[in-house]
Protein backbone atom coordinates (compact mmCIF):
# COMPACT_ATOMS: atom_id res chain seq x y z
CA UNK A 1 0.00 0.00 0.00
CA UNK A 2 1.23 3.42 -1.06
CA UNK A 3 0.77 6.04 1.79
CA UNK A 4 0.11 9.35 0.57
CA UNK A 5 2.32 11.88 2.31
CA UNK A 6 0.29 14.70 4.27
CA UNK A 7 0.19 18.54 3.26
CA UNK A 8 -2.44 21.39 3.43
CA UNK A 9 -5.29 21.69 1.01
CA UNK A 10 -4.43 24.51 -1.09
CA UNK A 11 -6.34 27.27 -2.41
CA UNK A 12 -5.33 29.60 -5.08
CA UNK A 13 -7.03 32.95 -4.08
CA UNK A 14 -5.64 35.88 -6.91
CA UNK A 15 -7.44 39.36 -7.86
CA UNK A 16 -7.41 39.79 -11.59
CA UNK A 17 -8.46 41.56 -14.32
CA UNK A 18 -11.59 39.78 -16.70
CA UNK A 19 -8.58 39.32 -19.08
CA UNK A 20 -6.78 37.22 -16.69
CA UNK A 21 -4.06 39.63 -15.77
CA UNK A 22 -2.77 40.21 -12.02
CA UNK A 23 -0.90 43.59 -12.76
CA UNK A 24 -0.87 46.36 -14.28
CA UNK A 25 2.29 45.79 -16.56
CA UNK A 26 5.89 44.30 -17.46
CA UNK A 27 7.70 45.92 -14.87
CA UNK A 28 7.83 45.70 -11.05
CA UNK A 29 6.62 49.30 -10.70
CA UNK A 30 2.82 48.87 -11.71
CA UNK A 31 0.97 46.39 -9.38
CA UNK A 32 -2.67 45.84 -9.04
CA UNK A 33 -2.96 46.79 -5.27
CA UNK A 34 -0.67 49.97 -5.99
CA UNK A 35 -2.85 50.77 -9.63
CA UNK A 36 -6.18 49.40 -9.09
CA UNK A 37 -7.63 51.65 -6.54
CA UNK A 38 -6.45 54.82 -8.47
CA UNK A 39 -8.82 53.79 -12.01
CA UNK A 40 -12.40 54.72 -11.56
CA UNK A 41 -14.96 52.53 -12.01
CA UNK A 42 -12.65 50.36 -10.56
CA UNK A 43 -11.43 51.42 -6.95
CA UNK A 44 -15.27 51.62 -5.79
CA UNK A 45 -15.45 47.98 -5.51
CA UNK A 46 -11.39 47.01 -4.82
CA UNK A 47 -12.38 46.58 -0.95
CA UNK A 48 -14.29 43.60 -1.52
CA UNK A 49 -11.31 41.64 -2.57
CA UNK A 50 -9.68 42.71 0.59
CA UNK A 51 -12.76 41.77 2.54
CA UNK A 52 -12.91 38.45 1.72
CA UNK A 53 -9.08 37.84 1.63
CA UNK A 54 -9.46 38.74 5.63
CA UNK A 55 -11.27 35.67 5.75
CA UNK A 56 -8.94 33.19 3.83
CA UNK A 57 -6.69 30.45 5.45
CA UNK A 58 -4.49 31.27 8.88
CA UNK A 59 -1.72 29.94 6.33
CA UNK A 60 -0.65 32.48 3.70
CA UNK A 61 2.10 31.41 1.10
CA UNK A 62 3.02 34.11 -1.32
CA UNK A 63 6.91 35.78 -2.54
CA UNK A 64 9.22 37.82 -1.56
CA UNK A 65 8.98 39.84 -4.87
CA UNK A 66 5.38 40.35 -4.20
CA UNK A 67 6.02 41.65 -1.51
CA UNK A 68 8.62 44.27 -2.72
CA UNK A 69 6.32 45.13 -5.19
CA UNK A 70 4.01 46.59 -2.58
CA UNK A 71 5.99 48.26 -0.62
CA UNK A 72 6.92 46.47 2.32
CA UNK A 73 10.40 47.45 2.04
CA UNK A 74 9.61 51.04 2.40
CA UNK A 75 6.56 51.05 4.37
CA UNK A 76 6.70 53.99 6.86
CA UNK A 77 3.91 52.63 10.09
CA UNK A 78 3.43 49.16 10.50
CA UNK A 79 0.14 47.59 9.28
CA UNK A 80 -2.44 46.38 11.64
CA UNK A 81 -1.13 42.83 13.69
CA UNK A 82 -3.19 39.81 11.62
CA UNK A 83 -3.14 36.63 13.55
CA UNK A 84 -1.68 34.77 9.88
CA UNK A 85 1.08 33.09 9.32
CA UNK A 86 2.99 33.95 6.28
CA UNK A 87 5.06 31.65 4.31
CA UNK A 88 7.45 33.93 1.86
CA UNK A 89 9.71 32.23 -0.91
CA UNK A 90 12.61 34.66 -1.49
CA UNK A 91 15.83 33.75 -3.38
CA UNK A 92 17.23 36.95 -4.67
CA UNK A 93 16.51 38.33 -2.30
CA UNK A 94 13.55 40.79 -2.60
CA UNK A 95 13.20 41.52 1.08
CA UNK A 96 15.63 43.48 2.73
CA UNK A 97 16.25 44.04 6.31
CA UNK A 98 13.17 46.56 6.68
CA UNK A 99 10.87 44.89 4.49
CA UNK A 100 11.44 41.88 7.01
CA UNK A 101 10.69 43.86 9.99
CA UNK A 102 7.51 44.99 8.57
CA UNK A 103 6.55 41.64 8.03
CA UNK A 104 7.38 40.14 11.20
CA UNK A 105 5.44 42.90 12.95
CA UNK A 106 2.51 42.31 10.82
CA UNK A 107 2.14 38.83 11.27
CA UNK A 108 1.87 36.01 13.91
CA UNK A 109 4.84 34.02 12.30
CA UNK A 110 7.16 34.42 8.93
CA UNK A 111 8.34 31.32 7.84
CA UNK A 112 10.80 32.40 5.20
CA UNK A 113 11.71 29.79 2.31
CA UNK A 114 14.56 30.46 0.51
CA UNK A 115 17.35 28.74 -1.31
CA UNK A 116 20.42 31.27 -0.59
CA UNK A 117 22.50 30.49 1.78
CA UNK A 118 23.41 34.39 2.48
CA UNK A 119 19.93 35.50 3.03
CA UNK A 120 19.90 38.43 5.06
CA UNK A 121 17.20 36.81 7.16
CA UNK A 122 20.24 34.80 8.80
CA UNK A 123 21.03 37.71 10.07
CA UNK A 124 17.97 39.19 11.35
CA UNK A 125 16.84 35.38 12.89
CA UNK A 126 17.72 36.07 16.56
CA UNK A 127 16.25 39.84 16.40
CA UNK A 128 12.76 38.74 15.45
CA UNK A 129 10.99 35.02 17.37
CA UNK A 130 8.65 34.97 14.84
CA UNK A 131 11.14 34.53 11.93
CA UNK A 132 11.75 30.78 10.83
CA UNK A 133 13.82 29.84 7.86
CA UNK A 134 13.29 26.78 5.73
CA UNK A 135 15.92 26.44 3.72
CA UNK A 136 16.49 24.08 0.85
CA UNK A 137 19.39 23.50 -2.24
CA UNK A 138 16.67 23.60 -4.58
CA UNK A 139 12.90 24.56 -4.15
CA UNK A 140 10.63 21.85 -4.10
CA UNK A 141 6.92 22.23 -3.68
CA UNK A 142 5.99 19.01 -2.78
CA UNK A 143 8.58 19.14 0.52
CA UNK A 144 7.49 22.49 1.24
CA UNK A 145 3.85 21.92 2.02
CA UNK A 146 4.91 18.49 3.45
CA UNK A 147 7.01 20.39 5.72
CA UNK A 148 4.30 23.46 6.34
CA UNK A 149 2.18 19.96 7.68
CA UNK A 150 4.90 18.12 9.88
CA UNK A 151 6.52 21.20 11.30
CA UNK A 152 4.08 23.75 11.15
CA UNK A 153 0.90 21.69 11.35
CA UNK A 154 -0.92 23.92 8.33
CA UNK A 155 -4.27 21.95 7.42
CA UNK A 156 -4.92 24.85 4.77
CA UNK A 157 -3.09 26.97 2.72
CA UNK A 158 -3.88 29.87 0.81
CA UNK A 159 -1.97 30.72 -2.58
CA UNK A 160 -1.33 34.42 -3.80
CA UNK A 161 2.02 34.32 -5.75
CA UNK A 162 2.91 35.18 -9.45
CA UNK A 163 1.89 33.63 -12.51
CA UNK A 164 5.52 31.49 -12.79
CA UNK A 165 5.45 29.75 -9.07
CA UNK A 166 1.28 29.46 -9.49
CA UNK A 167 2.25 27.16 -12.73
CA UNK A 168 4.70 25.20 -10.80
CA UNK A 169 1.75 24.51 -8.15
CA UNK A 170 -0.51 23.58 -11.04
CA UNK A 171 1.63 21.40 -13.06
CA UNK A 172 2.88 19.58 -9.66
CA UNK A 173 -0.91 19.03 -9.43
CA UNK A 174 -0.96 21.08 -5.92
CA UNK A 175 -4.42 23.19 -6.10
CA UNK A 176 -7.02 21.93 -4.45
CA UNK A 177 -9.36 24.90 -4.42
CA UNK A 178 -9.21 28.16 -7.20
CA UNK A 179 -10.99 31.66 -5.32
CA UNK A 180 -11.22 34.49 -8.05
CA UNK A 181 -12.19 38.17 -7.64
CA UNK A 182 -12.28 38.99 -11.09
CA UNK A 183 -12.25 42.73 -11.24
CA UNK A 184 -14.20 45.15 -14.31
CA UNK A 185 -11.40 45.70 -16.11
CA UNK A 186 -9.10 45.14 -19.05
CA UNK A 187 -5.50 44.99 -19.28
CA UNK A 188 -4.04 43.75 -21.84
CA UNK A 189 -0.55 43.34 -22.97
CA UNK A 190 1.42 40.05 -23.77
CA UNK A 191 4.05 40.00 -21.24
CA UNK A 192 2.17 41.14 -18.20
CA UNK A 193 1.40 38.05 -15.93
CA UNK A 194 -1.56 36.18 -15.31
CA UNK A 195 -2.78 33.43 -13.20
CA UNK A 196 -0.76 30.86 -14.54
CA UNK A 197 2.28 31.77 -16.45
CA UNK A 198 5.15 29.51 -17.03
CA UNK A 199 6.09 27.46 -19.84
CA UNK A 200 2.84 26.18 -22.09
CA UNK A 201 3.10 22.94 -22.85
CA UNK A 202 3.78 22.42 -27.23
CA UNK A 203 2.60 18.85 -27.83
CA UNK A 204 -0.73 17.07 -27.41
CA UNK A 205 0.72 14.23 -25.39
CA UNK A 206 1.02 17.08 -22.56
CA UNK A 207 -2.87 17.73 -22.38
CA UNK A 208 -2.78 15.75 -19.14
CA UNK A 209 -0.76 18.58 -17.41
CA UNK A 210 -4.04 20.87 -18.18
CA UNK A 211 -6.63 20.35 -14.93
CA UNK A 212 -10.10 20.75 -15.08
CA UNK A 213 -12.32 22.78 -12.85
CA UNK A 214 -15.36 22.28 -10.69
CA UNK A 215 -17.52 25.34 -10.95
CA UNK A 216 -18.80 25.61 -6.80
CA UNK A 217 -19.81 28.87 -6.44
CA UNK A 218 -20.37 32.31 -9.07
CA UNK A 219 -20.98 35.21 -6.58
CA UNK A 220 -22.03 38.90 -8.43
CA UNK A 221 -20.58 41.11 -5.97
CA UNK A 222 -21.54 45.07 -6.24
CA UNK A 223 -19.60 47.54 -8.50
CA UNK A 224 -19.39 44.76 -11.34
CA UNK A 225 -17.12 42.17 -9.27
CA UNK A 226 -17.17 38.46 -9.86
CA UNK A 227 -15.76 36.05 -7.45
CA UNK A 228 -15.66 32.78 -8.57
CA UNK A 229 -14.69 29.60 -7.09
CA UNK A 230 -13.78 26.10 -8.20
CA UNK A 231 -12.36 22.87 -7.39
CA UNK A 232 -9.79 21.32 -9.05
CA UNK A 233 -10.45 18.14 -10.52
CA UNK A 234 -7.68 15.11 -9.70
Amino acid sequence: MILLKKRPITTLFMLESLDGKISSGNTDELDADKDWCKINGVKEGLHQYYEIEATTDNFSLNTGRVMAKIGVNDKKTYHSKVDVNFVIIDNKPHLNEKGIDYICNWVEKLILVTTNKNHIAYSLKNKYANLDILYYEELDLNRLLEDLSNKYKAERLTIQSGGNLNELFLRNNLLDYINIVIAPLLVGGKDVSTLIDGEAISSPKELDKLKALELIECKQLNDSYVQLKYKVKK
